[in-house]
């Protein structure tokens, strides 16, 4: 079900988009699984093709996206090779992206202009090497890495994304902080994907790296299904406590989006989609302006987190939630999230 066409709410205001993906799992099996009430697997049946073209029509939807940061989804690893440098396939295929995005035959939006993929940092030490691999694949648009520590111990809370076999504690591991030692010295930042349960651990990375710019993902994971079906409004108080013990970690900055996933356990889906951008951003606000308020403008940027995030809502409709939410800010204050944060945190220069 598509909701109608919303009309474009401040069609000027420059935007960079901190977080999306790229991808082609149209050669996938993409079968019914136990998990086909969590949403995936039609998230992937409808956007299992979703590459330059199909990010370009999202980009072109009216809202004046100037740029955008690629993160990382396990996409084109190299077939072969050295394990531990496969993960580098990623961004020598989003290198390539990029290079057609700043041509301008494709509008102009330079999409990919910031590159962030995986490293699994468990191999400690070596990480310097893989980090240095992207490095050079990256044309100079890499920017860091995303080792996501999303982990439950209810399967259904993850669904089909369990499989990946991400420990508990990853960001409490000795191994991985060896080699998490690696980016401050590259100059590069972490992503930090994780749910509302794992938010001590990464107050205690942060605490525990306070040079190195780590960038917490989708509001910090709130849940609201499986072990946790019914909760997400009774622990919207522990998650408030802990983001704002993270924001007192002056090297974390926060992506103000992701809630459009299954996870918080919110009642939209492809059969049942709000009905405007306005009913999001309601919904949203308590997250949204509890994590502006932690963190200040300064340190939040707003993110599409497509096309995962198309599970609720269309590109266009995404963009309208967020200006509603900030109708009432200052210009500088609407710039910091829409664009200057991004901008800073991924030394995206000359875009805006």
């Amino acid at each position: 079900m598509t909701t109608p066409a919303e009309q474009i709410l401040e069609p000027e205001r420059p935007i960079i988009d901190p977080h999306h993906h790229l991808w082609d799992r149209s050669r996938l099996d993409l079968k019914e699984g136990p998990f086909a009430d969590h949403g995936f697997t039609q998230m992937l049946r409808e956007r299992a093709r979703y590459l330059l073209e199909e990010f370009q029509a999202d980009l072109d939807s009216g809202h004046n996206i100037r740029a955008s940061v690629f993160i990382e989804c396990r996409s084109m690893y190299r077939a072969d090779g050295p394990k531990d440098f496969r993960c580098v396939g990623e961004t020598e295929f989003v290198n390539g992206v990029a290079a057609m995005a700043a041509s301008g035959t494709y509008g102009d939006a330079r999409a990919c202009a910031g590159i962030v993929s995986h490293v699994d940092l468990r191999i400690g030490a070596q990480a310097k090497d893989v980090l240095q691999a992207h490095i050079e694949a990256g044309g100079g648009r890499f920017r860091g890495i995303r080792h996501s520590a999303a982990y439950d111990a209810d399967a259904n809370v993850l669904g089909p994304l369990s499989a990946r076999g991400v420990p508990e504690g990853l960001f409490r591991d000795a191994d991985f902080r060896e080699g998490f030692a690696a980016l401050q010295p590259l100059g590069l930042t972490f992503d930090a994907w994780l749910l509302e349960p794992q938010l001590p651990d990464v107050i205690d990375l942060a605490q525990a790296f306070p040079d190195t710019a780590i960038v917490l993902d989708h509001v910090g994971g709130p849940v609201g299904i499986g072990a946790y079906a019914g909760q997400r409004e009774t622990r919207f108080a522990g998650w408030r406590d802990q983001v704002r013990a993270l924001a007192a970690c002056e090297n974390v900055v926060v992506k103000l989006g992701g809630l459009a996933m299954p996870f918080p356990g919110f009642q939209w889906s492809y059969g049942n989609r709000p009905a405007s951008s306005q009913d999001l951003a309601k919904a949203w606000a308590p997250y949204i302006e509890t994590c502006i308020e932690a963190f200040g403008v300064e340190r939040c940027m707003f993110e599409s987190n497509f096309p995962v995030d198309h599970f609720t809502c269309d590109y266009d409709t995404l963009w309208n939630a967020f200006k509603h939410l900030v109708a009432d800010y200052s210009e500088h204050e609407k710039n910091a999230l829409f664009s200057g944060t991004a901008a800073r945190i991924y030394a995206l220069d000359n875009v805006v």
